[in-house]
C-alpha cells in the first residue's frame, strides 16, 4: 500500500508505444488551458455575490489573497510537473512520493470531480444557450431542457450534445482541442476585456465608499449545512470589515478552481520541464487580474448594497443605460463555459489513463488511438457517461464536491513536494519551488482552511466516496498494480 513507484519508471511508462501518449503542446496551449477552465461564470456572478454580501468594494483585495493562496499550490504543481512530465497530475506525484494506496485515493477523488464537474458546467452552459434562444425566439421544449418537472421526466440536450461533441474533438486529438481552446478562449477574453473596458466609463468613484465596510456578523449554519469549522470549534465568520476580506477569499477562491488541471497534459507537452511552470503560474496570473480588474468594475459602476447577486455585471449596465452589454456577457458566459466543460473532461480522462495503465483500473482502458495518439477508449467511456448524467441530472446541489476534492489534491501535492524532496534530493528539477518545507506547509494550512469552511455535508459525501474507492483499491487495485507484479504481489492486467 506503501509502495512508490520512481519517478523514472513513470517516465519509462511514457515510452511504450501502445501505451504512449502524442507530443504537441506548447507553453501557449498550456496556458491558454488554463485560462480557459478558470475563467467561467464565476467572473460574471461570483464578483457581486461577494462584494453585495461578504467584502463590499474590498473584494478587489479577497481574489488578490485567493490567488495567493493558488499561487502556493500552483508553485508546488509546477516543480512535480517538470519534474514527473507523466499524466495524472496530483495521482502521479502522489504515486512517486507517499505511495500506491493515497495515489489511488487521490486519483480516485480526482476522477469523481472532473466528471461532476463537467456535468455541473454542461448544464450551467446549456442554461446560458437557452437564455439566447429565448431572446431570439427560438424555444427548446420543456422535455427537452431538462426542465419539464410535471411530467417527471426531463432531458438537457444540449448539455448532453456538448459533452458528446467535446468527446469526439478529444478523441481527435490535443493539437485539435488545443486550436479549439485558443480560439474559444480568445473569444472570451475578449469579451472580459470590453466588458471591463466600456465599464471604466461608468465608474463612479463616490461607490467605493467605504471601501472596506464595517464588519457584522455572518448568519450561522445548522446541522450539516452549517461550515465544519463552526460544528467543531464555534467559529463563525464574519461578513464585511478586515476579516470579511478573508471570508470572501474563501469564497472567491473556488472562481480559480481549474488551474491545476494543466499538470494533466504534462506527458502531450513537448518540452515539459520548461513549458508546465510557465502554463500553469501564467495562466493563473493572467486569470487573477481579470477577476480583480472585474471586481473593480463592477463595483466602481453601482454601490456595493445596490448589486445584484444573480447577473451583477449584466445588472449594472443596465442600471446605467446599456442594456446591450448584457446580452454580450450572456454570450460571453455561454462561450466560456464551453472551454471549462472540455479541460475538464480532458483532466478527468488523463487521470483515468494514468491509473490504467498502472493496472489500478483495467489496462484495455491504457491503450492510445493509432492514429490520433490519445486515451479513446476511457475518453468514449467517460464523455457517454458524463453526457447522460449531464442530460438527465440536476446536480447543482453536487458542486461543492469538486471544491473539496480540489483542495484535497493541493494537500497530497504540498506534501507529496516535501517528501520528494527528503526521499529523492538528487532528482533534476527543472522548477524547484522556493522555501521548502515552509511555502508547501503554508499551502497546505491554506487548503485545509478553505476545506474546514465547506458544509458538513459535503464532507459527509465525500467520505462516503472516498469509503467507496478503498474498497475497490482492495478488491481490485491493489491485486492488479504493475508495481506489485514484480513481488509476486499481483499480475500485470
Amino acid at each position: 500500500m506503501l509502495r512508490t513507484k520512481t519517478v523514472e519508471q513513470s517516465i519509462r511508462d511514457t515510452e511504450e508505444p501502445e501505451h504512449a501518449l502524442r507530443k504537441s503542446l506548447s507553453a501557449l496551449d498550456l496556458t491558454v488551458f488554463g485560462v480557459g477552465v478558470v475563467i467561467g461564470t464565476g467572473i460574471f456572478v461570483l464578483t457581486g455575490k461577494v462584494a453585495k454580501e461578504t467584502a463590499g468594494p474590498a473584494t478587489a483585495i479577497a481574489f488578490v489573497a485567493a490567488g495567493v493562496v493558488c499561487a502556493l499550490a500552483a508553485l508546488c504543481y509546477a516543480e512535480f510537473a517538470s519534474t514527473v512530465p507523466v499524466a495524472g497530475s496530483a495521482y502521479t506525484f502522489a504515486y512517486a512520493s507517499l505511495g500506491e494506496l493515497v495515489a489511488w485515493i487521490i486519483g480516485w477523488d480526482l476522477v469523481l470531480e472532473f466528471a461532476l464537474g463537467t456535468a455541473v458546467v454542461a448544464v450551467g452552459w446549456s442554461g446560458y444557450v437557452r437564455s439566447l434562444l429565448d431572446n431570439a425566439d427560438w424555444h427548446l421544449p420543456d422535455v427537452l431542457s431538462g426542465t419539464d418537472v410535471a411530467e417527471g421526466f426531463g432531458f438537457d440536450l444540449l448539455a448532453f450534445v456538448l459533452v458528446l461533441l467535446l468527446t469526439a474533438i478529444l478523441v481527435v486529438g490535443m493539437k485539435l482541442s488545443a486550436r479549439v481552446t485558443t480560439v474559444v478562449v480568445a473569444i472570451k477574453v475578449a469579451v472580459v476585456l470590453v466588458v471591463i473596458v466600456a465599464g471604466l466609463f461608468f465608474i463612479d468613484t463616490a461607490n467605493y465608499e467605504p471601501f472596506v465596510p464595517p464588519a457584522e456578523p455572518q448568519p450561522s449554519g445548522s446541522g450539516f449545512d452549517a461550515p465544519l469549522i463552526q460544528l467543531i470549534f464555534g467559529y463563525a465568520p464574519t461578513n464585511f470589515g478586515v476579516m470579511g476580506i478573508f471570508t470572501a477569499a474563501s469564497i472567491v477562491f473556488f472562481a480559480f478552481i481549474g488551474f491545476d488541471v494543466v499538470a494533466t497534459a504534462a506527458e502531450e507537452t513537448k518540452l515539459p520541464q520548461r513549458d508546465m511552470p510557465r502554463g500553469i503560474l501564467g495562466s493563473l496570473v493572467i486569470c487573477t487580474v481579470l477577476y480583480v480588474a472585474v471586481s473593480v468594475v463592477v463595483t466602481g459602476m453601482q454601490h456595493y448594497t445596490e448589486l445584484s447577486v444573480s447577473a451583477p455585471l449584466a445588472d449594472a449596465f443596465k442600471a446605467v443605460g446599456h442594456p446591450f452589454y448584457a446580452g454580450v456577457i450572456s454570450f460571453g458566459a455561454a462561450v466560456g463555459l464551453t472551454t471549462v466543460c472540455m479541460i475538464l473532461l480532458l483532466g478527468q480522462t488523463r487521470v483515468f489513463f494514468a491509473m490504467s495503465r498502472d493496472g489500478l483500473l483495467p489496462r484495455f482502458f491504457s491503450v492510445t488511438h493509432p492514429r490520433f495518439g490519445t486515451p479513446y477508449r476511457p475518453t468514449i467511456l467517460l464523455g457517454v457517461i458524463i453526457a447522460v448524467v449531464a442530460g438527465f441530472t440536476s446536480i447543482d446541489e453536487l458542486a461543492t464536491l469538486v471544491n473539496i476534492g480540489t483542495l484535497f489534491a493541493f494537500v497530497v501535492v504540498a506534501l507529496g513536494v516535501i517528501v520528494l524532496r527528503r526521499t529523492r534530493p538528487e532528482l533534476p528539477r527543472a522548477f524547484r519551488t522556493p522555501l521548502v518545507p515552509l511555502l508547501p506547509a503554508l499551502s497546505v494550512a491554506a487548503s485545509v482552511w478553505l476545506m474546514l469552511n465547506l458544509p458538513a455535508e459535503t464532507w459527509l459525501r465525500f467520505g462516503v466516496w472516498m469509503v467507496l474507492g478503498v474498497i475497490v483499491y482492495f478488491a481490485y487495485g491493489r491485486r492488479h498494480s504493475r508495481l506489485g507484479a514484480g513481488r509476486g504481489v499481483a499480475r500485470d492486467a
